[in-house]
């Protein structure tokens, strides 16, 4: 059977055409597309070539290291770590509102990550420039006065944000004028030992919320400190969570009281002492 695409059809004749004759199907209208579909493509494979080599990042997996600019010089990513928890977050683009909005709330809470051995480093799809005439609109516009003390990682070229995986979804309705994919908000809680050990993402579209990465801190902290897990919407100061792998009489010598509302599910006190060790 002839193909479709190469099939002739019989129509009514045109007019002064012989009867009987065969008239070519016509084609199809010529699509094209504002963007060169050889740039993209070529753009979308260098993508998917870096997407590729990527590490697997898991909750526990090594925090990858990584030399970079940043708006407080060069900064080699584990040395910067030490012996301190740290926050790494990105966002999409410089002089961009929400993003804006983020940089001034992290920057108002600083002083409590501080409190906390914690430092905060973000990160945007921009260079250094671009970043040091940002800063003063981020804390114009922050309430409270405050001021961006921590460093902000310059990443032009995304080389940081395929190492993290913080990039949307490759296709090509996704790549930018310089045919590179869009860093999305991410938040990578990294502990001491350089293990990621929380990770969060939003799309561009969407704020963070400063107080909930503070309030998972604290549990992380309180968790690997005291040897206990919090329950929902849990703040410290509440009571928390004896975990399914300690019995009642270890519970019991390490807690003091305990309330079992099931036996896999036993609340105590806020360990305030256990944490002062």
């Amino acid at each position: 059977m002839a193909s479709v695409l190469s099939r002739t059809l019989r129509v009514a004749p045109l007019a002064g055409a012989r009867a009987g004759a065969r008239v070519a199907a016509p084609r199809a209208p010529i699509f094209r597309p504002a963007v060169s579909l050889k740039f993209a493509a070529r753009a979308f494979s260098v993508s998917r070539t870096i997407f590729d080599e990527q590490p697997r990042l898991r909750l526990g997996s090594p925090a990858p290291n990584f030399k970079a600019e940043s708006t407080h010089g060069p900064i080699d990513f584990h040395e910067f770590i030490g012996d301190s928890w740290t926050i790494l977050f990105s966002h999409p683009a410089d002089f961009t509102p929400v993003c804006t909005t983020e940089l001034g709330a992290f920057a108002q809470l600083e002083e409590e990550f501080k409190k906390r051995n914690t430092k905060l480093i973000g990160l945007s799809a921009n260079g250094l420039d671009s970043h040091e005439k940002w800063i003063e609109d981020i804390e114009e516009v922050a309430t409270n006065g405050g001021k961006v003390g921590f460093p902000i990682l310059a990443d032009p070229e995304r080389k940081i944000a395929f190492l993290y995986d913080m990039v949307d979804h490759q296709d090509l309705t996704n790549i930018d004028t310089k045919g590179v994919a869009f860093t999305i908000r991410a938040v990578f809680i990294i502990d001491p030992n350089k293990k990621i050990r929380l990770t969060m993402l939003y799309p561009a579209s969407t704020g963070r919320n400063t107080a909930e990465v503070l309030r998972v801190l604290d549990s992380l902290q309180t968790g690997d400190k005291a040897g206990v897990t919090t329950p929902i919407n849990w703040v410290p100061g509440q009571d928390v969570i004896v975990p399914p792998s300690v019995s009642d009489e270890a519970a019991a010598a390490k807690f003091g009281e305990f309330k079992a509302v099931k036996p896999y599910l036993r609340y105590t006190k806020y360990p305030t002492e256990l944490l002062k060790e």
